[in-house]
Formats: structure tokens, C-alpha cells, sequence
């Protein structure tokens, strides 16, 4: 069996650490390769009597409770080798985002590798957002399931609920840990094993596999007795992290806490830590949507006067993989029927706006779940993919064009939400009422950009070298 590597980018921040109190997930699927069209659909509560889920990439069959809540998601449109839902929310207003690959250094993968026939990210989504009420529950249950069926890649896992965030990491074939992110910090994770001291005691902050202390103490796995440092055990520290992942840690932490002097390379940045000031959803954004901005490791260059190696040095976060970037934003300023919000952008983050989708609804608006897999520009994942070849080749052209863009979409869905968080008090059916309100949101956000698109167009019929009427002599 062969398995496709999905490297992404993700963060999560506390509900002491953003502005507003939410608790909030936020991360990039980069997928395959740059093209990997993705949808955003909802999935009606339905009730199924001895139901199964079989896995289209590993044959694993697991037993489905009776009952599965709404949620959403953000499948593959071709989904001929799995679904591959990734990011939602529920009807409790629980969100999960699944997964962020990771590496299990080779020493543990010895006495635990990964199997051909277990739980992988396909499948994680839809095998536990269903059936879950709180993120902590997301936890176990995704761990008893790992436990009992195995799992064929390294991948970490975050939940939020309205209180909590959680997160878990694959250790092997059988093994995790999850912890509960401390509520006045943020995280983020760039394909690395992360997690550092774990309270084995502690199950108020710290869920582990119910053999991991043994499996550990038994192969003779961790290297410094007194502690239980799960990086350190279970994590690799290869020069491939250094410039790969660690350059991603590096400058979120530059743009959270400026105050902290950091080398891009270093390993031994910490996980979690608190944000010099509380932070926004557009602070979070603009972290997802970043390329090394204003450094010399900027590929674009746009700023800084990096050289051709140091702009070509480190794995930046927008790049030409981004396929769909969800932010699940779970408030605690509002009554919990609309608290819930899935910001989605598509295409490349560098040019897409997010969309904030409220998830206690009945259906997603037509253009964001008709993608197909050939393009077409009347769905938003292959207009905005579309965008991205136009805009690259003369990025110093279409920058500020492009970012007025982008600033005004999202002046545009805050407004969008707060118009609907006070009109929601006279809603009668608040599904039906969040629904439509969807809809107006995305449909004028995805007219902006057919503007956008008519508009570099014409704007790049006069870039070319050919243009006589220029003057321009061939």
C-alpha cells in the first residue's frame, strides 16, 4: 500500500490569547502537489443502525455508533482514493482538523511500525467529528480508534470546543499523546513531532495511550530518566527539520513575540508559548498566508534584499501546494447556535481571501461544492488556483492590486458576521437563517473575485514582451 504525504501548516491559540475569547484551529492542507481540487460541503445528522465506514486506501472496516451529528467538511472533489474530509465543525460546536503530517524517528517505528491496514488520515475526519461533543472526547476517541486499528502514517490532530483546544500526535503504529493547549498560548506545527513534557498523572492536561509509558520504559526509549519528553522520545531532529519545518515555527513566533531573538534553523524552539499581545483572526490569517514576508527569505523578494539562495532556503508557508486553509473559530461572545464559524479560503493563501462560514446550517453555497477536477472557473477552488497562474509570473505588478483585494474581502466578512450575529435575534430557523446568510457572504465575495480575475487579465494582455504598440522594440 502506498500512502500520500500531506505537508501542512497549523496553528492554534488559546481563548485567553485572541481578542475575542474564541478558541481557535487554524490550518493549510498543501496536499500532493499543486493540484488537488477540494469542496466544501455539510453533512446532514442522520441516524444508521449497524453502519460501517471501509476505508478506500487501507480496506480497515470500523463499526459507526447509531447516531451521527452534523458537520462539515472539506473533502477531495475526486475522491476515488478516499474522502479526505480534513476541517469542520459540528453540531456541538466542536471542531477538528485532521491532519498535519509528522515523523516517527526510526528507532521507535522498530519496535512500533506503521501498518498497511489501519486509520489514516483519509479516514480520521469522518470516523470521529460525527460522533463526538466536546474536543477532549475528540481525542479519546480518535486514540482508542489508533489503539485498536493502527494507523499507517505520522500525523498530528487538533480539536476546539468552546473551552478547549486539544491536540494529538501519532507515535508509531499504535501509539499518541494529546494535550490541552494552556489557554493563554498559542502553537504551531510545521510537520515536526512537538509535544515536550508530558504529565503522565495528569489527566486534566495529558491523554496517552494506555500502554505508552510501558512501551517506552520497555524498549528503553527515552533518554533522559525523570522525564517524560515526547519531542525528544518520539520525534525526529534532522537537518530536514531545520530548514523544512522549523523556519515555519521560527517566524510565527517573530510575528507573536518579536521580543524573542531566534535562530530559523533552531530545534529547540518551544511548542507553546504566549503571544506578546492577544491575537486576531486576521493575525492568523495573515500568519497562514505568509511566504517569510518582509525577511530576506521572502521567494518573492518583495521587500527584503535577500539573495537567490536565502530566498530559496526555507519551506515557506503560502506556496504553489495550498489547496484549502480552514480557521475553526469556536466564539464565547455569542449564543452557541451561531458561535461556530469554518473560515475557508482556497487556491493559493498568498492571493484567496477567507470566507467565514457560519456551520449550524443546512447546505454550503454552490460554487464551493462543485468543484470539479478539471478547471472551470465557476467553482472557487479552481478560480482562485486559476488566479495564482495569472498573478505569479508578474507578482510586482498585481501585489497591491491583489492585496486591496484581499483587505477589502475580509473588511467584508466582518462585517458579514456582525450583521448576522444581530439579525440571528429574530431568527425563527436559525439553520435555515445561517444558511442564507452564508450565501449572500460568499456570493459577493466570489463576484470580487471574477472582478479580480477580469481585471488581471486585461491588465496582463499588456504585459507582454510582444506589446509593438508600446514601442517596445523585439
Amino acid at each position: 500500500m502506498t500512502t500520500k504525504s500531506s505537508d501542512c501548516t497549523e496553528i492554534l491559540v488559546g481563548k485567553a490569547a485572541s481578542m475575542d475569547g474564541s478558541t481557535i484551529v487554524a490550518r493549510n492542507e498543501d496536499g500532493y502537489g499543486p493540484v488537488n481540487p477540494i469542496k466544501f460541503v455539510v453533512h446532514p445528522a442522520k441516524d444508521q443502525s449497524n453502519a460501517t465506514f471501509t476505508s478506500i486506501t487501507t480496506g480497515v472496516t470500523v463499526p459507526l455508533p447509531a447516531h451521527a451529528f452534523r458537520y462539515t467538511g472539506t473533502p477531495q472533489a475526486d475522491q476515488s482514493d478516499g474522502q479526505y474530509e480534513e476541517a469542520g465543525i459540528n453540531s456541538f460546536n466542536v471542531g477538528m482538523s485532521a491532519t498535519e503530517t509528522t515523523a516517527t524517528n526510526a528507532r521507535v517505528l522498530g519496535y512500533d511500525p506503521l501498518v498497511n491496514d489501519g486509520i489514516n488520515e483519509e479516514a480520521m475526519v469522518t470516523l470521529v467529528l460525527p460522533y463526538i461533543k466536546t474536543a477532549k472526547e475528540g481525542a479519546q476517541r480518535l486514540g482508542a480508534l489508533l489503539e485498536k486499528y493502527g494507523t499507517g502514517e505520522s500525523n498530528s490532530i487538533a480539536f476546539n470546543d468552546q473551552n478547549e483546544i486539544w491536540y494529538l500526535e501519532t507515535a508509531g503504529g499504535h501509539h499518541w499523546a494529546a494535550m490541552r493547549l494552556p489557554d493563554d498560548c498559542y502553537a504551531i506545527a510545521p510537520n515536526q513531532t512537538l509535544m515536550q513534557e508530558i504529565d503522565l498523572t495528569d489527566d486534566a492536561n495529558f491523554l496517552v495511550a494506555s500502554d505508552l509509558a510501558q512501551f517506552v520504559a520497555q524498549h528503553h526509549l527515552n533518554p533522559r530518566p525523570g522525564h517524560f519528553n515526547f519531542r525528544e522520545i518520539f520525534g525526529t531532529h534532522s537537518e530536514a527539520d531545520a530548514y523544512y519545518n522549523t523556519p515555519r515555527t521560527w517566524y510565527g513566533q517573530k510575528l507573536f513575540n518579536p521580543e524573542i531573538e531566534q535562530e530559523p534553523t533552531s530545534q529547540d524552539m518551544p511548542f507553546t508559548r504566549k503571544p506578546a499581545k492577544k491575537l486576531a483572526i486576521e493575525d492568523v490569517q495573515f500568519f497562514l498566508s505568509s511566504h517569510y514576508n518582509g525577511t530576506v527569505y521572502d521567494p518573492f523578494g518583495t521587500y527584503a534584499s535577500g539573495t537567490v539562495d536565502q530566498r530559496r532556503r526555507y519551506r515557506p508557508i503560502a506556496m504553489d501546494r495550498n489547496q484549502c486553509s480552514s480557521i475553526l473559530q469556536i466564539r464565547n461572545d455569542v449564543d452557541a447556535d451561531h458561535a461556530a464559524i469554518q473560515w475557508v479560503a482556497m487556491g493559493f493563501f498568498a492571493y484567496s481571501p477567507y470566507v467565514p462560514f457560519f456551520t449550524n446550517i443546512t447546505d454550503t453555497p454552490v460554487d464551493y461544492k462543485n468543484t470539479t477536477t478539471t478547471v472551470a472557473t465557476d467553482n472557487v477552488y479552481w478560480l482562485e488556483k486559476t488566479l495564482s497562474v495569472i498573478i505569479e509570473p508578474h507578482f510586482h505588478d498585481y501585489v497591491a492590486t491583489v492585496n486591496a483585494y484581499r483587505d477589502a474581502c475580509q473588511s467584508y466578512a466582518r462585517q458579514r458576521v456582525e450583521a448576522t450575529d444581530q439579525a440571528s435575534q429574530d431568527a425563527s430557523d436559525m439553520p435555515a437563517f445561517l444558511t442564507q446568510s452564508n450565501a449572500q457572504t460568499a456570493g459577493e465575495i466570489s463576484k470580487r473575485t471574477h472582478a479580480l480575475f477580469d481585471q488581471l487579465v486585461k491588465q496582463g494582455l499588456n504585459l507582454s514582451l510582444t506589446a509593438w504598440e508600446k514601442g517596445q522594440n523585439l
